[in-house]
C-alpha cells in the first residue's frame, strides 16, 4: 500500500470465513450486495485501489463460491482455507504461506465492513512505515457499549480492553476497536503465532497481538476512522444502512462531479456508475451496474437502467427501462415506457413511447412510433432488427427479425413487417378494412333483445 516508500511491498489479508447465519439466506454473508457489488467485492477492490501488491482471502471449507467471488474481482488473488474456526488470528495464520514472503507490512481486512476508504488503508500502512509492529484501526463510538476500548497512556496504545472486562473508567472512554490492524511485516508472523488461546473459548483473537507486541518491547499504536466507515455488517438490518452510507457517498461524488440530483434521497446508483457533467437525474431513478452516462444527458423521473450507456445530450424516460446492451448516440431519445435492451441507438434517433427495441440498430435521424415492438424471439434463438439512417415506424407496428428497414424507408401504422423494406420505400402489411354501413345498429338490437330473455 501507498506509503512514505513507492517501493513498500504491502499484503492484504482479508478474512471471508464467516459464514453469517445472522442474515437468514443461503448465501455466505459476505456475498450480499451493497450498490450492486458483493461485500467481499468492495474490500477486495478497496485494497487493491488502496496500492496493495498481494491480496489473499481466507475463506471457510467448502465455499467455494466466496472462492469464486474473489477471483473474479481480483483474478490474481490467492484463496486460503480455514479449516477450523478458532478466531481471527487464527484465520491469518490459515494465509501464512502468503505471510512467510517478505512483506513490509500486512494489512488485515474484514470481508463483512465494506465502507473503509482506501484512504484509511494507506494510513494504516503509513503507520507500520512510520515503525509500529502493530496499528490497530479505532473510531470514536457515539454510544461505545460492547465495543472492545482502545486505552492509551501517554499517546501509546496500551491495550484493548473488552467491554465485559473494561472498569467503570475504562468503560467512559469512547475510542473503540474497529478489529482491523496493520502489522509490520518482518513481526506478522512471530506476533501471530506468540497469541494463546488463554479464554472461554479457547480462541485466538488478533486483538491480543497487541499484548504480544508490548511483551516483545514492540511500539504499538492507533490509527482513527469515523465510526460510519468501520461499520461490520452482521443482519439485513445492517446491510441496509451499509447500503444507505454507500448511496449518499455516490449521490454526493456525482452531485461534486457536476450532475444536478434533483431528489438525491430517491437515486440509486451502483458502484461502478459513471455520471458526465451538466447531467440532469430526476426523482426515483436507479442504476444497475455496467450505466456510463456521458455530458448533457437528462434522465427522467422513474427509469431503470442497468449495463447500458447513454450519449452525450441524449433524453431518457420518464418510465424507459434500459437493459444490457443498451447504446444511445447523441441527441437520441428515449420516452416513455419504452424498453431498449441490447440495441444501438445512433445519433438523434427517437423511440419516444410504449416501444419495446430488442437486439436491434435504428440508425440515425430514425423515428419509431409509439407501440411498435421487435420481435427478436422466437423462443429459441435472438435475431436482429435493422432500421436504417431517416427511416419512419409508424405506431403498433411489428418488425419480424431478422428484418431490415432500408435508410429513409417508411413503414405504415399497424404493419407487421416479415421482409425487407428496401431505402425510401413504403412498406404497409396490415389487413384489407372492411366497412359494413349499419352494422352497428343491428348488433345492438340484437343483444338487447338477447338480455331480455
Amino acid at each position: 500500500m501507498t506509503s512514505t516508500r513507492s517501493d513498500r511491498r504491502s499484503l492484504a489479508v482479508i478474512l471471508a470465513a464467516g459464514e453469517g447465519t445472522r442474515m437468514r439466506s443461503a448465501r455466505p454473508k459476505v456475498l450480499h450486495e451493497v450498490a450492486g457489488r458483493s461485500m467481499l467485492g468492495h474490500v477486495l477492490a478497496t485494497v487493491v485501489e488502496a496500492g496493495a501488491s498481494a491480496v489473499a482471502v481466507v475463506v471457510g471449507p467448502g465455499r467455494d463460491d466466496v472462492a469464486a467471488e474473489a477471483r473474479a474481482v481480483s483474478p490474481s488473488v490467492r484463496i486460503f482455507v480455514q479449516h477450523e474456526r478458532k478466531g481471527t488470528a487464527h484465520a491469518v495464520l490459515a494465509a501464512r504461506e502468503a505471510l512467510a514472503e517478505g512483506w513490509d507490512d500486512v494489512i488485515v481486512a474484514f470481508a463483512d465492513t465494506p465502507l473503509v476508504t482506501a484512504e484509511t488503508y494507506r494510513a494504516m500502512s503509513r503507520a507500520s512505515a512510520d515503525g509500529l509492529a502493530v496499528a490497530v484501526l479505532g473510531f470514536e463510538a457515539d454510544d461505545p457499549t460492547g465495543y472492545g476500548r482502545l486505552l492509551k497512556d501517554d499517546g501509546r496504545l496500551v491495550a484493548i480492553r473488552e467491554h465485559k472486562d473494561a472498569t467503570d473508567v475504562e468503560r467512559e472512554v469512547t475510542l473503540c476497536n474497529a478489529g482491523l490492524m496493520a502489522l509490520a511485516g518482518r513481526h506478522a508472523l512471530s506476533l501471530l503465532d506468540s497469541i494463546g488461546a488463554d479464554n472461554a473459548q479457547k480462541e485466538f483473537y488478533l486483538t491480543d497481538a497487541v499484548a504480544a507486541a508490548h511483551a516483545a518491547g514492540l511500539a504499538v499504536g492507533a490509527v482513527e476512522a469515523p465510526e460510519t466507515e468501520v461499520m461490520g455488517v452482521n443482519d439485513r438490518v445492517q446491510l441496509s444502512k451499509a447500503e444507505a452510507l454507500v448511496q449518499n457517498r455516490l449521490r454526493e461524488r456525482a452531485m461534486r462531479d457536476g450532475a444536478t440530483l434533483v431528489a438525491p434521497e430517491t437515486v440509486f446508483f451502483s458502484h461502478d456508475t459513471r455520471i458526465g457533467r451538466d447531467v440532469m437525474i430526476e426523482p426515483n431513478v436507479v442504476f444497475g451496474p455496467g450505466v456510463t452516462v456521458d455530458d448533457g444527458v437528462v434522465i427522467h423521473a422513474f427509469s431503470h437502467l442497468e449495463g447500458a450507456s447513454v450519449g452525450p445530450g441524449a433524453s431518457v424516460g420518464p418510465f424507459a427501462r434500459l437493459r444490457p446492451g443498451a447504446k444511445l448516440g447523441p441527441k437520441s431519445r428515449v420516452g416513455n415506457f419504452v424498453e431498449i435492451k441490447n440495441a444501438d441507438l445512433e445519433t438523434g434517433a427517437k423511440v419516444n413511447h410504449l416501444t419495446y427495441i430488442g437486439d436491434a440498430r435504428v440508425g440515425e435521424g430514425a423515428n419509431v412510433g409509439a407501440g411498435t415492438i421487435t420481435c427478436n424471439y422466437d423462443g429459441y434463438g435472438k435475431y436482429r432488427t435493422d432500421i436504417g439512417k431517416g427511416a419512419f415506424v409508424g405506431s403498433n407496428s411489428s418488425l419480424v427479425a431478422p428484418v431490415t428497414i432500408g435508410d429513409g424507408a417508411y413503414v405504415g401504422s399497424g404493419s407487421v413487417v416479415t421482409k425487407d423494406v428496401p431505402a425510401d420505400s413504403l412498406a404497409v402489411a396490415r389487413g384489407h378494412q372492411s366497412v359494413i354501413a349499419g352494422w352497428a345498429t343491428a348488433f345492438r338490437t340484437k343483444m338487447k333483445d338477447v338480455k331480455k330473455r
